[in-house]
C-alpha cells in the first residue's frame, strides 16, 4: 500500500513539474583564422522547442583557456567592435538564438591545440534552467558563410 501511494506521489509531482526549455542545436562549426591561430570561434543556430523561455548564461570547452559569449556592437564611427557579454543570450520559447559570423557566437580565446579541418571542438552551453548542454562542433575552416547583423533572434 505505502509504495503504491509513493509512486503515485512521484508520478504527480513529475506531471505537476513546469515544462523547461527544450533544447536542440543546429547548423553548427567552429573556424579559425589559421591553423597556428590563438583564438577561434563557434557559430550556430540555438532552439528552444519548449513553452518557457530560457537564457543562455555561460560556455566552456577544453578546446581553449578561456570561453566566452560574444557579440559585434556598431561604435564610434560606426565601426563594429567585438565584446563579451557578460549577461548571456534570452532564448525565447519556441524561438531560437542565431550565433553568426559578424553577430552572437561563442569565443575560443587561448586555443590548447590547432583547430584543423574536420576535427571536432566539444563545447558546453549552460543554460539558465535547462542546465548544461554538452555540443560537438566540427571545425570548417572552408565555409563561406559570412554571418551578418540580421537574423540575429533576441538582442538580449
Amino acid at each position: 500500500m505505502f509504495t503504491k501511494s509513493l509512486i503515485a506521489g512521484a508520478a504527480a509531482l513529475f506531471l505537476a513539474a513546469p515544462a523547461f526549455a527544450e533544447i536542440e542545436i543546429h547548423d553548427q562549426y567552429a573556424r579559425s583564422a589559421s591553423p597556428m591561430a590563438k583564438s577561434g570561434a563557434a557559430f550556430m543556430m540555438i532552439h528552444n522547442s519548449g513553452d518557457e523561455a530560457d537564457r543562455l548564461i555561460a560556455v566552456s570547452s577544453d578546446a581553449a583557456a578561456r570561453t566566452e559569449l560574444h557579440t559585434h556592437l556598431q561604435g564610434e564611427n560606426g565601426v563594429m567592435r567585438m565584446v563579451h557579454v557578460e549577461e548571456g543570450f534570452e532564448l525565447p520559447a519556441n524561438g531560437e538564438i542565431a550565433m553568426v559570423r559578424g553577430g552572437k557566437h561563442v569565443m575560443l580565446m587561448g586555443l590548447t591545440g590547432p583547430m584543423e579541418q574536420g576535427k571536432t571542438v566539444t563545447i558546453t552551453l549552460t543554460f539558465e534552467k535547462a542546465g548544461d548542454v554538452v555540443v560537438d562542433v566540427p571545425v570548417d575552416l572552408e565555409r563561406q558563410d559570412h554571418g551578418g547583423m540580421m537574423n540575429q533572434g533576441s538582442d538580449s
